[in-house]
């Protein structure tokens, strides 16, 4: 069953898998590019993989901030309407916690001298998502996540660059390894109300 996972909580990320095999990724760090960019990695890992339509869509849900969640997940559930296909959210932390097994401390960056943070052992998240400053996050076990390249002094030493950001493809295990319900169109995790705010007249 071929599917399209993609998650903008950090970095862009777009993939193609069928069960355990990726079939075609892209992925791409650009913090205000979500929207120019998207549109044309999900047509190109398609046409890559040689999928016109996926059976499913799995999408990052975050925490991340507001402007960047808000694209992956509008595109996610306008293609899921086009295509007649569910989408599935899955919380973006979830993706790195379980690609890297054990105890693991996952830390994004949240802008504002703050950071999103869950811990996992082997794979389950035990505590968070929440967000926090740096130096009030319970570490327990190693560390991943672009968040805490942002701050050594507290985490350490930096972690490799594989594990800064949520990969797709893990995003779809995630979501095969739980219930879901995939009738419900999936809700962004903001965890806080966004920097900007409209105005009332």
């Amino acid at each position: 069953m071929p599917t399209l996972a993609l998650d903008t909580s950090s970095a862009l990320s777009v993939a193609v898998v069928d069960g355990d095999d990726v079939l075609a990724s892209q992925t791409r760090y650009a913090p205000r590019g979500h929207a120019e960019l998207l549109a044309p990695m999900i047509r190109a890992v398609l046409a890559d993989a040689d999928v016109a339509a996926p059976d499913l869509i799995v999408v990052g849900t975050g925490p991340a901030p507001f402007t960047g969640l808000r694209v992956g997940l509008v595109t996610a559930r306008t293609l899921g309407l086009a295509w007649g296909v569910p989408v599935v959210g899955v919380c973006s932390l979830d993706a790195l916690g379980a690609a890297h097994g054990g105890s693991v401390t996952v830390v994004a960056d949240a802008r504002r001298k703050e950071v999103y943070w869950a811990r996992y052992e082997d794979g389950v998240r035990v505590a968070g998502p929440a967000v926090a400053v740096p130096g009030d996050v319970h570490v327990s076990g190693g560390v991943v996540g672009r968040g805490a390249t942002l701050y050594p002094e507290v985490f350490g030493d930096t972690p490799p660059e594989s594990s800064w950001d949520p990969d797709p493809s893990w995003l779809t295990r995630v979501a095969a390894a739980q219930p879901h319900v995939a009738v419900d169109p999936p809700e962004p995790l903001y965890l806080r109300r966004p920097d900007v705010h409209g105005v009332s007249s």
